[in-house]
């Protein structure tokens, strides 16, 4: 019977420490830290262990089926285990895809909140537009995802957006909104262009995983926190109180500031985090860079600048560059139905992953 062997002997591997996880469980005056560290790694060994234990009982009925139709001379049972043969023949390499798949190494970022940045880049005021377009959208696809979005920071003109900041809650949130990251570029007739011509603009988004100090080492001396009076409304109680909050990151020099609360505590705690997502992007763009110089001749550069999707209105067409996706339906995805372009994009990075899965 042939079946992938260096894979069944890894994940048999995988079971054992599973029990082995479940019978520490039961020592006496365990430390809460293992006990949550045990039950982490059940809960991420459990699903690979339910498939597997399908998966092996498929390889044993064949090994049976194959068994018989060496042995028995009933032409009845050998016409059966020929029929149950070729029917596990065809499971048992969907199931060593599926479990490939749970074995894939996850993004350590995909279970985190996410913070976005959003700015206008090339285009003038149709890019300050099509700023607060996509925002909306973004609005839209996380009332789909029953995700929570709050506004952290912006600045608005008399068109769109100079920029936003905004914190998106909810489960898995990273995993999606991380392929929002980079340049889009948007192709249609602006509402200020008197002669009906089609400008092309572009806006950044920036998506950065919300860590919060522990996950983050952030040294307290390294930080200026500045306190100030809100300039925006807010009415007579901010305008007497010093409620917004400044802090830069001396090493990076880095600046964020918050006056969306009432509450100075509440505009610092979104401030550190604003600041933990910058610092960490910088880092972040900075292993890109690194991984891109010493891969350039086979991948391209790899920068997070690179020009990722471009919404085209005359002709309805939405196109993602890194996977050759084009979608004539720029409407409906506007209204928020991005998992049309998210989940082929998911598709590619799994497809990946295991083009280099070493099973």
């Amino acid at each position: 019977m042939e079946y992938n062997k260096r894979l069944y002997d890894s994940l048999l591997l995988m079971v054992e420490k599973y029990d082995a996880l479940n019978k520490e469980l039961e020592t006496v005056n365990l430390p809460i830290s293992r006990v949550t560290e045990i039950n982490k790694q059940i809960s991420k060994i459990a699903p690979i262990k339910q498939l597997f234990l399908k998966y092996q009982k498929s390889i044993n009925d064949a090994i049976d089926d194959e068994q018989l139709l060496f042995s028995s001379k009933d032409e009845n049972m050998n016409e059966l285990a020929k029929i149950d043969l070729e029917q596990l023949k065809a499971q048992i390499p969907l199931y060593e895809q599926q479990l490939k798949v749970l074995l894939l190494p996850v993004d350590p970022y995909d279970g985190k909140n996410v913070i976005v940045e959003m700015r206008p880049a090339a285009g003038g005021d149709e890019s300050s537009i099509f700023t607060a377009d996509l925002f909306e959208t973004y609005k839209e696809y996380c009332a789909k995802q029953h995700w929570k979005i709050k506004i952290m920071d912006i600045s608005t003109n008399a068109f769109g957006y100079d920029y936003i900041y905004f914190n998106i809650v909810g489960k898995d949130v990273y995993s999606k909104m991380k392929f929002e990251s980079g340049v889009h570029r948007v192709q249609r007739v602006p509402k200020t262009e008197a002669k009906g011509r089609v400008h092309t603009s572009t806006i950044t988004v920036a998506v950065m995983p919300e860590l919060d100090e522990v996950d983050f080492k952030l040294n307290p001396t390294d930080l200026r926190v500045d306190v100030y009076r809100s300039g925006g409304a807010g009415g007579q109680h901010v305008n007497r109180t010093e409620s917004a909050v400044r802090i830069t990151h001396l090493p990076t020099n880095i600046v964020v500031a918050c006056d969306s609360e009432r509450s100075q505590i509440e505009n610092r705690a979104n401030a550190m985090k604003m600041l933990i997502a910058k610092i960490w992007e910088q880092k972040e763009a900075e292993r890109m860079n690194t991984i891109a110089a010493m891969r350039k001749e086979q991948v391209g550069t790899g920068e997070r600048s690179e020009k990722i999707r471009t919404y085209n209105y005359p002709q309805n067409r939405i196109s993602d560059h890194r996977i050759g996706l084009n979608l004539n339906k720029l409407d409906y995805i506007m209204q928020g139905n991005l998992d049309e372009i998210i989940d082929p994009l998911i598709a590619d990075e799994q497809a990946k992953k295991l083009n280099n899965l070493k099973i």
